[in-house]
């Protein structure tokens, strides 16, 4: 009979040390592309849901395992994880975003603007009824009021969803990150307005990473037209070019202190209006970006603890109950205006319910700004992303159904036919 004793002597002639041999971030990593994409496939073929679901579900079952994050915090290898992965899926959510759109039709500007706003007002008054201080609701407001891109811009390339809904929810969901970032900095330079020592610095900082970010953006932008004739981006050579030039922006901003979120959605923004023809790539820029996806799923379900829900979760429901009141105020309201019927405006709204990655990066760049701000208003952020994580993906997919775009659409109306 083999004993612990005799296995000891035997790692130690085969020189395999540490024995017992212990488990490390690799063979963690390796467990969880094995069940996120397990479980995403469950997803997809046995539920019909989309496969984010099955990627978010591995990371909320590590959460409730006890190894959730408390109060949000990102350890450095995560956060580059999420800035990587939610920089690819931005980019590419821009580079769908025609802005010639809102000139040819104002009601979309006036949409966007209308729905944005709205809700920051009405998480704002909720959190002030919920005794939250002015300017933790206001931060918390700005973070809550944006739309996620990386669910949007996931489920909208599975379901191969293209038309009016589709299009609209890109345009709708790249403004609000848009005006996410811009607003927090705004409200950092508000709370530092009331400290002398950072009176300049109030003004200077939001106008350098607006600035700073633009001109990056636009570099990486031009990069990508002057080699685009040389290549083609829609190979696997191309793609992992690409991807690097993405990267390489995405650690310029990181260096220089710039938006992460800003920088790779204005270069998509600024490519896809730069010349007429539309920009086709392997989603996500091949294998490499998908699993930076998987991860970043994953990585965004584990951003909570009980302890998290149990401070924030009532506060929470009441914020995303007037959040979606709110945009669907706005947009169904301005449907017809903007050219759609009133079942194409409720689908529209429903696709904006989701909230992810873009909050979290946002509540994680307020803890380095107003660390103790941050404390106080992580419980009810937090615990709003967890109630929506596997309810966001699945209104998208709805959404896009009511719609009658994408794949899945296609699917159904053809199973009617018959």
């Amino acid at each position: 009979m083999i004993t612990s004793n005799m296995l000891a002597e035997i790692a130690d002639t085969l020189q395999i040390v540490p024995w017992p041999p212990q488990p490390d971030a690799l063979l963690a990593s390796a467990g969880v592309l094995i069940l996120g994409a397990l479980l995403g496939q469950f997803a997809e073929r046995a539920l019909g849901l989309p496969r984010v679901v099955g990627y978010s579900a591995i990371g909320m079952m590590v959460a409730l395992a006890g190894f959730g994050l408390p109060e949000g915090r990102l350890p450095v290898g995560w956060r580059l994880v999420v800035d990587l992965a939610l920089a690819v899926m931005l980019f590419e959510l821009g580079s769908r975003v025609h802005l010639r759109w809102l000139r040819r039709n104002p009601a979309l500007g006036l949409t966007s603007a209308a729905e944005w706003v709205l809700s920051l007002v009405a998480i704002y008054a909720v959190l002030r009824l919920a005794d939250l201080a002015p300017a933790d609701a206001a931060a918390a407001a700005v973070v809550l009021s944006i739309v996620a891109a990386s669910v949007v811009g996931r489920v909208a390339a599975e379901a191969k969803a293209s038309g009016q809904v589709t299009d609209r929810l890109m345009l709708l969901t790249a403004l609000s990150t848009l005006y996410g970032v811009l607003a927090l900095k705004v409200v950092s330079g508000w709370v530092r307005l009331g400290h002398p020592q950072f009176g300049i610095e109030a003004i200077a900082q939001p106008l350098y990473t607006f600035a700073g970010s633009l001109l990056l953006a636009a570099l990486l932008a031009r990069l990508v037209v002057a080699l685009a004739p040389r290549l083609d981006l829609r190979d696997e050579n191309g793609a992992l070019l690409l991807l690097g030039l993405v990267l390489l922006a995405l650690a310029a901003a990181r260096a220089l202190n710039l938006s992460t979120l800003l920088v790779p959605l204005a270069a998509g923004v600024m490519l896809r209006n730069a010349t007429a023809r539309p920009w086709v790539w392997p989603r996500h820029f091949g294998t490499a970006g998908g699993v930076l996806v998987l991860m970043m799923f994953v990585v965004v379900g584990t951003a909570w603890t009980m302890q998290t829900l149990e401070a924030g979760a009532a506060v929470a429901l009441a914020v995303l109950l007037a959040r979606g009141a709110a945009k669907g105020l706005v947009v169904v309201g301005l449907a017809r205006w903007s050219g759609l019927e009133w079942r194409q405006g409720a689908a529209l709204a429903l696709g904006m319910l989701p909230l992810s990655a873009s909050a979290l990066v946002l509540l994680a760049d307020w803890y380095v700004l107003h660390p103790e701000s941050a404390l106080r208003i992580a419980p009810i952020v937090l615990s709003a992303i967890m109630l929506v994580e596997l309810i966001g993906p699945v209104a998208v997919q709805v959404a896009l159904r009511i719609g009658g775009e994408g794949s899945s659409a296609e699917a159904t109306r053809g199973g009617a036919s018959r």
